[in-house]
């Protein structure tokens, strides 16, 4: 499965954990991830990424014509160093969040993950998504 979105990863008590960056053309996911890369998150697919499961593990990464490229609306698009794949941890979806919500998961081929919405636009973004990976516990549906 291709889906139009992005996925940048951190590195979480020793294991890299990605973000899904979905939302419509526009709507801030390659800048929110550009912004994130500067917070110690590293690119793994930017605009289109490719989805796939394995042992009940949700994963994805960049097509092969994209891979370790991100666009840089109003700039170019930039070569950077990408990994080669990451395991899909959270889902984040841009829009306007709400003040507290409860937890939210979504489905992708099957597989639940926990899903936050996020205004990609916000200066706080990328520390929002960090916080958010160690906050829910996705085998057990639930905040930690």
């Amino acid at each position: 499965m291709i889906l139009h979105a992005g996925l940048i990863a951190a590195r979480l008590g020793g294991v890299w954990q990605g973000v899904l960056i979905e939302g419509p053309a526009g709507a801030g996911k390659s800048d929110l991830a550009l912004r994130s890369l500067d917070q110690g998150f590293q690119l793994v697919a930017d605009d289109r990424v490719l989805l796939w499961t394995c042992e009940g593990q949700l994963y994805g990464r960049a097509p092969d014509a994209l891979s370790g490229l991100l666009e840089v609306r109003g700039l170019d698009v930039l070569r950077l160093g990408a990994l080669p794949l990451a395991e899909v941890a959270l889902i984040a979806r841009c829009g306007p969040p709400e003040r507290l919500p409860e937890p939210a998961f979504a489905e992708l081929l099957g597989v639940s993950r926990p899903l936050i919405v996020i205004n990609p636009r916000e200066a706080s973004a990328p520390a929002k998504l960090r916080r958010a990976l160690s906050h829910f516990d996705a085998a057990h549906k639930r905040r930690i």
